[in-house]
């Protein structure tokens, strides 16, 4: 296949195009490098994708449509489908900016799903989010919960995206699959990310931050069964579907850093602090559709997935 991902020089972005080059297919990225964090990352994050076959990679914003035409012109016969993986990403940085969080998110999303009707192309894959549950209660999360209060700007604009996705399947007849996902983490991951903040913490013997009393959990899923899962939703695409991509376990916060801490044979130094406005206290999916469905099946124990990830954290 043919596949536009956007968001190729991310975390889940370059895990996605290696995972896609790396069975044959033709892939073709799009980024427009946010100063969110390096842009030496994210090169080295296509460099590391590179790896597994020829990247058609192109810099630019998916809110200019101008672009966006220019990388459905550029493939020879079409693109088959979008991976549309592109957004600012984060709940806290969401409250500080939620402008900008509405222009790129909802706004981007718009331009993508505007070219791929132009260009007729109708298979998309939605990255969304666990946020979107929003302070839910009732664990784990299903697909079919009520979502309709966000509590984040952030977790609004994922929310958002998929009521778009749906107007354009229902219009025009795309294929989408709305993938929620959950609290991904392992090698490249993004240094704001919680799981290697506290993983660099612990290594230059700095105190870890714990907000609360450590006892809020998440559902820690390691990136290759986030990639299994966004592959088997590729070659499924059919009508309009959403889906928990998660590890379908809880574990606190507290526990977590306790792991980390083995992982990396060092005993983390806690500091503790006030919750932040617009954190969820818990979350834990209900995978039983996905698994129905796009027969996925995570294989990743955060014990181990906290090995690998803290092994490839030592090696760079």
């Amino acid at each position: 296949m043919k596949i536009l991902v956007t968001g190729a020089a991310g975390f889940i972005g370059s895990h996605v195009c290696r995972a896609l080059l790396s069975r044959g297919d033709e892939v073709y990225g799009l980024d427009n490098f946010d100063p969110f964090y390096s842009r030496k990352l994210k090169e080295d994050n296509l460099i590391w994708a590179e790896e597994a076959g020829p990247l058609k990679f192109s810099a630019g914003d998916i809110r200019n449509p101008k672009i966006l035409d220019n990388c459905f012109i550029s493939v020879p016969g079409g693109l088959d489908a979008v991976i549309h993986l592109a957004a600012l990403a984060g709940v806290r940085p969401s409250l500080a900016d939620p402008l900008r969080y509405q222009d790129v998110n909802l706004n981007g999303t718009a331009q993508v799903l505007e070219a791929m009707r132009r260009h007729g192309v109708i298979r998309l894959i939605f990255a969304s989010s666990s946020s979107v549950y929003g302070s839910n209660s009732q664990l784990p999360f299903r697909e079919d919960a009520l979502v309709d209060r966000p509590i984040s700007p952030y977790a609004a604009t994922k929310k958002a995206g998929e009521l778009l996705t749906h107007i354009y399947h229902h219009l025009y007849g795309f294929s989408v699959d709305c993938l929620r996902f959950f609290t991904a983490y392992g090698p490249r991951q993004r240094p704001d990310l919680a799981i290697r903040k506290f993983a660099e913490h612990i290594i230059a013997g700095r105190p870890v931050t714990i907000l609360g009393d450590g006892s809020q959990t998440r559902d820690f899923t390691y990136i290759d069964d986030i990639v299994t899962g966004i592959l088997s939703s590729l070659d499924r695409l059919n009508g309009y579907r959403i889906f928990n991509l998660a590890r379908g376990r809880s574990v606190s916060v507290a526990r977590l850093v306790e792991l980390l801490g083995a992982a990396l044979e060092r005993k983390p130094i806690i500091e503790r602090r006030q919750p932040q406005p617009g954190d969820v206290e818990h979350t834990q999916a209900d995978i039983d559709l996905a698994a129905r469905e796009l027969g996925y099946s995570p294989s990743t124990d955060l014990e181990d997935g906290l090995k690998f990830f803290t092994a490839w954290l030592k090696w760079i």
